[in-house]
């Protein structure tokens, strides 16, 4: 048995009122293929092309390794610099990533390859973050901090995204104190025997190729899987339901604090008690 997931809604474009309408009221992601084939950065932005401009900057990475007490909250476990990384990418499967990552700071002239496209949503005008994997490496499920609408633009190659939507979470694992599902769990390959809650939850999935825009709505939880070596780029516009801004400053001011202090406190015995919280939790709550 495999995950309920249905295919990402396409279209080619989309005016602003269609899409205001159709997708963000109805909080629905969809898949634009080509909004952004003016922007420079359709024709430009390349591994190659980082690496021309970038490759000597040092850069923070990360690997799948579960969470534990060692690191704090979005500690990146290594460095290297952007060309070292990038001819990584190229020569083998690593499951190193770079997320997070204010690129466009460090090299003002990237900043001049796109623009906020005009779709109705008043997007932060902090500069956005890059994401960077290699071929099958997997970011672990989870939602964004400030459970933003988020704007995906994919470049260079291809990978796999899946979503759930809020109304999901009682079915995913989700750890306590923590923005993400159970580690354990592979949103590829899942083993719904000993993950029994999933077979109940509803979800998207969709591959992503070089220019397309993913639109992710508020408090979605999202899985990517790099199919090929490829990078991202987000853009994020705060939420418009008051319940969700409420949880995003929560999420920011007080959850993260907190679980740094219990893991500063407790160590490793913190972290083992939320995951065993999220499994039995959920198992309880659906009848496992």
């Amino acid at each position: 048995m495999k995950l309920n997931l249905e295919q990402i809604p396409r279209v080619n474009t989309i005016t602003k009122e269609e899409f205001l309408k159709q997708y963000v009221a109805l909080q629905k992601p969809v898949v634009i293929e080509r909004l952004i084939v003016d922007w420079p950065a359709f024709e430009k932005w390349s591994l190659d092309y980082i690496n021309e401009l970038a490759g000597e900057k040092e850069v923070p990475v990360y690997d799948d390794r579960p969470i534990s007490s060692e690191h704090k909250f979005n500690e990146a476990h290594a460095k290297m610099k952007m060309s070292e990384y990038i001819d990584l990418l190229k020569k083998e499967s690593t499951n190193y990533r770079i997320f997070l990552y204010n690129l466009l700071k460090e090299v003002p002239r990237l900043q001049q390859d796109f623009k906020y496209p005009d779709v109705g949503l008043k997007f932060m005008k902090k500069l956005p973050f890059l994401f960077f994997g290699g071929s099958d490496s997997k970011v672990f499920m989870h939602y964004d901090i400030d459970l933003a609408n988020i704007f995906h633009f994919h470049f260079h190659g291809e990978k796999q995204c899946i979503l759930y939507p809020p109304s999901e979470t009682k079915y995913l694992y989700k750890v306590p104190h923590a923005l993400i599902s159970h580690q354990g769990i592979d949103f590829t390959n899942p083993d719904l025997d000993k993950w029994p809650a999933l077979k109940k939850a509803k979800g998207y999935i969709t591959n992503l190729k070089h220019g397309e825009t993913l639109y992710m709505p508020e408090g979605y939880w999202h899985q990517m899987t790099y199919l090929t070596p490829g990078f991202s780029m987000s853009i994020r516009s705060v939420p418009k339901k008051f319940s969700n801004f409420a949880q995003a400053t929560y999420n920011v001011f007080i959850m993260r604090y907190f679980d740094n202090f219990m893991r500063k406190r407790r160590g490793q015995k913190w972290i083992d008690y939320k995951n065993n919280e999220a499994i039995s939790r959920t198992n309880k709550r659906n009848g496992f």
